[in-house]
């Protein structure tokens, strides 16, 4: 079922023990059936907003379902019993963890049902809820499982911030301009993510958060001041993705990432932008902190070739609000 909702975070998951694998898998899906409610638009908000908001209880429940949502989605919610079932069978540390991060979740998705996105504030806060709870949620589930310590709020929240998706606008020149003020708005996480992907002592679960999180600055870099965003696909090549995966073990190798993708950021920034000064400040702030760690190899990350098609795509809702926020894991979940 993982693989047919999200094969980008099918593929990191692999990077944890068996034991932690499954808790992570089940929160995933437990979120992702929580988003699918959310976005029927079908659903009237007066059954829609009950049901976000007990979604937590309904999690206990071998025999509840809700048919809705589209394609693998449906076929996730006519089948969420089995969730349930595997979702009871993990130790009661785990199933704590879920349980309060779906229920924070489901009530911040039903006030924004009966509340539009109006302001910046609004627009920050529904990125918490959705994304910022994500990080809180791995968070706690490592700390369940014995391998870390329990990261503090703020930095677990830049951690999910950092992985949410870009969308949308339509008029060129300020539809790009928007964009950018998004992707400096995600830029404010990225040093949050370096200290607490620093203070990550499981390699496997460093592995795990590391390649997400490259993969959000990646996709600021390709992203960033770029009009293709709003003709078609845009994000990073497959073979990219795979360097990243490969060469992603140590935090000098993160540190070397976040340099030369803020560095292309940096590359990029038009000086008739608005938000110009405050990008600039804080891709300077990134490269400050990596330069800082005494720890970059030479790399060379290609972003020139990054694959462009001409379907429109909402990328990874990361990058993934990196994007609600910005991400990017895979992941409005």
């Amino acid at each position: 079922m993982l693989q047919r909702v999200s094969r980008s975070f099918a593929l990191v998951i692999q990077q944890l023990g068996p034991d932690l694998r499954n808790a992570v898998c089940i929160f995933y899906l437990v979120l992702r059936a929580l988003d699918t409610v959310e976005d029927d638009t079908s659903i009237p908000a007066a059954v829609k907003v009950p049901i976000l908001k007990e979604f937590h209880r309904h999690i206990y429940n071998r025999d509840w379902h809700y048919s809705c949502g589209t394609k693998d989605y449906k076929l996730l919610m006519d089948k969420f019993r089995l969730v349930s079932t595997a979702f009871l069978e993990l130790g009661q540390g785990y199933q704590e963890a879920i349980e309060e991060i779906t229920r924070l979740m489901g009530a911040g998705m039903a006030k924004f049902i009966c509340k539009e996105v109006e302001t910046v504030d609004d627009y920050n806060e529904y990125c918490h809820y959705v994304a910022g709870l994500v990080g809180y949620g791995l968070s706690r589930l490592f700390h369940a499982g014995g391998t870390e310590d329990l990261a503090s709020d703020s930095l677990s929240n830049s951690m999910g911030l950092f992985l949410q998706d870009l969308k949308y606008e339509e008029n060129s020149e300020k539809a790009v301009q928007c964009l950018n003020d998004m992707v400096t708005n995600a830029l404010s996480h990225a040093e949050d993510c370096l200290q607490y992907m620093s203070a990550l002592k499981d390699h496997a679960i460093f592995r795990f958060c590391a390649i997400p999180q490259i993969m959000a600055i990646g996709t600021c870099a390709i992203c960033y001041n770029n009009v293709n965003v709003f003709r078609g696909v845009v994000k990073m090549r497959r073979g990219l993705t795979a360097r990243v995966i490969d060469e992603t073990n140590t935090m000098s190798d993160v540190y070397t990432a976040f340099y030369e993708f803020s560095s292309l950021i940096e590359s990029k920034i038009d000086n008739n932008d608005p938000n110009a000064s405050l990008t600039r400040k804080r891709v300077d702030a990134i490269k400050r902190t990596c330069k800082s760690s005494c720890s970059l190899k030479r790399r060379g990350y290609d972003l020139e070739k990054s694959k462009y098609n001409s379907m429109l795509y909402p990328f990874i809702l990361a990058l993934t609000c990196l994007m609600k926020n910005m991400y990017v894991y895979p992941y409005h979940m």
